[in-house]
């Protein structure tokens, strides 16, 4: 792979080692991936539910409730953010910094999405009752801030699929950002993510809602907890089911680069796991109570699908592990043998070039500055060479006239060789060049001059 889609590894040892690493990858990871799916879920259903409420106003007073914890979850979402991003660039820094730099273009946008999104989610929590009479307006704000959050974690997941694949990269190098975005894995995870989303905001707000501290009957005078307990278990269940037909989907478009028994392993546990959290659901819609206290099955199914995200998460380091041994063991090797060369070059640096002795001469630096770009020193370029000009100027007068040569602006000025046609130098004045500097130039050019003609037999 050439180095402009792969760079140069930097061979600095890990802070830890590899494998806890990974562990605090995960642990980072799944903290972040709740809070983001609460965050994105709960501006799903913010909408959805504020569009049933132009009939049915307790969806409204709902949507309402639940868009003032989307500025909270976002803020979180972003400082958990940072964790996982730091860790992955530990592990896999050459992967995830090549996947980058193909979709740089659409990965940079994330920035200004981000704040555009965040900006709407605020306008649309603090306008709604100023924009009550005006609900499709207000409905459109929700719709755009809920669409921006739905396509940032489409181009982290992009990038995050893109770098697993480094026999991939050409390919994306062509054909662009649409050729990341439609390898075969990725829709289907980000279905399935979504899917998870609407699943963890629904069980997070029958708890924030449905809780003893909750004054419900103030909040929804319409409302039992027992009616939103089974609105959220319901949309808990048919979204947990959902998932169980986008999962094969997400197995069988995964490239088998990064399978193994283990990782398959991890995958069943909490496949199976999930059937189980499943039917707790089912028995749960149908036996939802109406008291102050959540129920203890409602933990139950929260731990659950807490251990399914585990198995989840760890199955997808597993993968990307796996995945990306053969490139990372060959960057290593790479790296080992870039600096093999660089230390052996310190060890043995090259023969300095030979100096030139007319370093040494007063006015050289002068001339390299202010002059070479016209003159050579032995060579004529636009104008004279240094020699022709020390020697036109060598003269008891020379030092005088030379000076009134480059001060003068106008008219045609002295030939250097009989044939050469008079030489029309732009002026350096004093601002530019004061006394001493010509009067060093002035030496320099006669000086070379000179050695040059002691040079001749």
């Amino acid at each position: 792979m050439a180095d402009y889609v792969q760079p140069a590894d930097i061979p600095l040892p890990l802070p830890l080692p590899g494998p806890v690493l990974g562990v605090i990858l995960v642990a980072l990871f799944i903290l972040h991936l709740v809070v983001v799916n609460v965050m994105l879920g709960g501006s799903i259903l913010a909408v959805v539910f504020e569009c049933i409420g132009l009939k049915r106003r307790n969806f409204d007073r709902l949507a309402h409730e639940i868009a003032k914890t989307i500025t909270v979850t976002k803020s979180m979402a972003v400082v958990l953010g940072v964790g996982p991003l730091l860790a992955i660039n530990l592990l896999y820094t050459i992967p995830f910094y090549t996947a980058n730099r193909l979709t740089g273009n659409v990965w940079i946008l994330i920035i200004p999405l981000v704040t555009i999104a965040f900006l709407l989610t605020y306008l649309h929590k603090y306008t709604w009752e100023s924009l009550a009479r005006h609900k499709a307006i207000h409905i459109a704000i929700g719709v755009t801030s809920t669409l921006i959050l739905l396509a940032i974690p489409l181009i982290f997941l992009m990038n995050i699929n893109l770098m697993q694949y480094p026999d991939r990269w050409r390919e994306v190098q062509e054909g662009g950002v649409w050729a990341a975005l439609t390898m075969a894995n990725v829709l289907p995870r980000y279905v399935h993510f979504v899917l998870a989303s609407l699943t963890g905001t629904s069980l997070f707000l029958l708890w924030w809602f449905t809780r003893p501290a909750r004054n419900l009957e103030a909040l929804f005078p319409d409302e039992t907890r027992g009616g939103l307990r089974r609105l959220f278990l319901r949309i808990a269940l048919i979204t947990t089911g959902l998932q169980f037909l986008a999962g094969p989907v997400v197995l069988l478009t995964l490239p088998t680069v990064g399978l193994s028994g283990i990782m398959l392993a991890h995958l069943a546990a909490g496949v199976v796991l999930a059937a189980v959290v499943l039917r707790w659901l089912w028995l749960d819609l149908h036996e939802v109570d109406n008291q102050p206290d959540l129920p203890v099955r409602f933990w139950r199914i929260v731990f659950g699908l807490g251990v399914v995200v585990v198995f989840m998460a760890t199955a997808r380091q597993l993968y990307r592990h796996t995945a990306l041994d053969a490139f990372q063991k060959q960057s290593r090797i790479v790296a080992q043998e870039r600096q093999k060369k660089v230390a052996y070059y310190q060890e043995h640096p090259p023969a300095a070039a030979p100096k030139d002795p007319l370093e040494d001469l007063p006015g050289y630096s002068t001339f390299k500055a202010n002059c070479t770009a016209c003159h050579g020193v032995r060579d004529k370029l636009v104008g004279p060479s240094a020699i022709t000009m020390g020697t036109l100027y060598a003269t008891p007068d020379g030092a005088d006239a030379f000076t009134s040569w480059m001060r003068t602006t106008t008219g045609p000025r002295r030939p250097h060789a009989p044939d050469e046609p008079p030489m029309k130098m732009p002026a350096y004045g004093p601002g530019q060049l004061d006394a001493a500097a010509v009067s060093s130039l002035h030496s320099f050019v006669t000086k070379v001059a000179e050695l040059e003609a002691a040079k001749k037999p």
